[in-house]
């Protein structure tokens, strides 16, 4: 899981099969050849992570329009973070937003994190898509949560484990897929011959018990257009 693990193993062997779960683009990252002949022991999933994070931005800007200045919280040693760094410094610039990047790579980096963002009056906070972020959700969503820190997420677990909102790729559905792929390469199935998947079922994931403790009141749009609500 997650694309510097996948990156990691591809060059440790040419035999062993790999199946990954990413939220980068298999090809930029040198994964693959192709999406539809990935060409080696290697093949897996790709959800859209690493494509939703300017629309996580412009979905908390919604909800918090009068907020003047919007954090975002990066791992600067996931692959794809100066990518997705890019994508919100656009959108915060095309609603006239202002942007404070904070990067955090450890648990105490973390804690730092959030000491910065109070001390800049952030009023909102963007959590970008990494596996150690999600290994650290309890702990992310308490820090936000204690520091009055209204906060979007990329997977539904955030909002689960107590965080205001999530916009992202159903983690489960591209474990279904990687599972399966798993299951056929047991059967015989070579990688070569599995094209990358795409895991396309996105979800928006509201919070409205964290929203009331917040003192936020989330717009009525914002929760229509919501998969699942959260009281």
């Amino acid at each position: 899981g997650g694309n510097t693990s996948a990156v990691a193993a591809k060059p440790a062997t040419a035999t062993i099969p790999i199946v990954f779960e990413i939220g980068g683009d298999p090809i930029k990252l040198g994964l693959v050849a192709s999406l539809n002949r990935p060409g080696s022991n290697i093949t897996g999933v790709s959800f859209l992570v690493a494509t939703l994070v300017a629309k996580q931005f412009e979905v908390l800007h919604e909800t918090v329009p009068k907020t003047a200045l919007i954090g975002y919280l990066v791992n600067p040693t996931t692959a794809n973070a100066e990518t997705d760094q890019k994508d919100v410094l656009a959108a915060a610039k095309s609603v006239g937003q202002k942007l404070l990047v904070v990067k955090a790579r450890t648990e105490s980096e973390v804690e730092t994190a959030f000491v910065t963002l109070v001390q800049q009056r952030v009023g909102a906070l963007v959590v970008g898509g990494d596996p150690f972020f999600l290994s650290q959700r309890t702990k992310i969503v308490e820090l936000a949560a204690r520091h009055k820190v209204p906060a979007i997420y990329p997977l539904k677990e955030y909002a689960m484990a107590g965080g205001l909102m999530s916009y992202g790729t159903s983690i489960t559905e591209a474990h279904r897929i990687a599972g399966h792929y798993a299951g056929q390469i047991l059967k015989g199935e070579k990688p070569a011959d599995l094209p990358v998947q795409q895991s396309t079922k996105v979800e928006l994931i509201i919070n409205l018990k964290t929203a009331k403790a917040l003192g936020i009141t989330v717009p009525p749009q914002i929760v229509a257009r919501a998969d699942e609500v959260i009281e």
